[in-house]
């Protein structure tokens, strides 16, 4: 397989961190992004050019605008773009989650993904191909007490994503992804000890890599799971 361009958010830890290291051992070219500078730090110095990894937060979309021109002007556009960033609410019925940690869930999960798309996607449209897949959930199609915002906003990527892939031209295609149940931090933070039960994100990514890369046209709005 010829080598591809993969856009990655959320690259620092949990799917993302192995998702890069997967698809760069299969010899693709990965940009990601994430909060912490430690990692990203790290990331940079184990992954040297063609492949980035910056410092950016998904919810300003004047960074991510940034990130964009940079990326842009040194890369050719994403053939993969995977918004995987996300976040959680802490174990909680709804009306005892305040204002600030709704929003804060609202904005990483759903407007995050909005201002990568709206600053990468029309490089990718001009392009003529690519793959948009954003990350939704078992709780974007299903849901479950005390996760109220998280459900909330997995079933809105659900919906932005097939709305998406009615506006895309002939040659592209956007997924909505349901990754699977993975032992992440996320996971643990509702599932606790449980959530060891379940697979670690790098044996994960064996599995999920090959799948993504294999996603074409032809799959342009369809609700996939990664299988396992």
């Amino acid at each position: 397989m010829a080598a591809k361009t993969i856009l990655i958010t959320g690259v620092t830890r949990g799917l993302g961190r192995a998702m890069a290291e997967e698809f760069i051992r299969l010899g693709h070219v990965v940009l990601g992004c994430g909060r912490s500078e430690t990692e990203i730090i790290e990331l940079q110095i184990k992954f040297q050019p063609p492949h980035a990894f910056d410092i950016v937060d998904v919810t300003d979309d004047e960074a991510v605008a940034g990130w964009a021109t940079q990326l842009l002007g040194s890369h050719r556009a994403p053939d993969l773009l995977l918004n995987n960033a996300g976040l959680i609410n802490r174990n909680a019925r709804l009306w005892e989650i305040g204002a600030e940690e709704f929003s804060r869930v609202l904005d990483v999960n759903l407007k995050g993904v909005a201002n990568v798309i709206r600053h990468f996607v029309p490089a990718m449209v001009q392009s003529g191909s690519g793959v948009v897949v954003n990350f939704s959930s078992g709780w974007g199609r299903s849901t479950s007490a005390e996760v109220a915002p998280y459900c909330a906003t997995k079933w809105a990527i659900e919906g932005l994503t097939q709305a998406l892939a009615q506006e895309l031209p002939p040659g592209m295609a956007a997924v909505p992804l349901n990754p699977g149940i993975i032992d992440t931090d996320m996971l643990r933070s509702c599932f606790a000890g449980d959530a060891s039960n379940y697979p670690a994100p790098k044996e994960w990514a064996k599995n999920a890599v090959p799948f993504l890369l294999k996603l074409n046209s032809a799959d342009n709005g369809k609700q996939l799971t990664v299988p396992f």
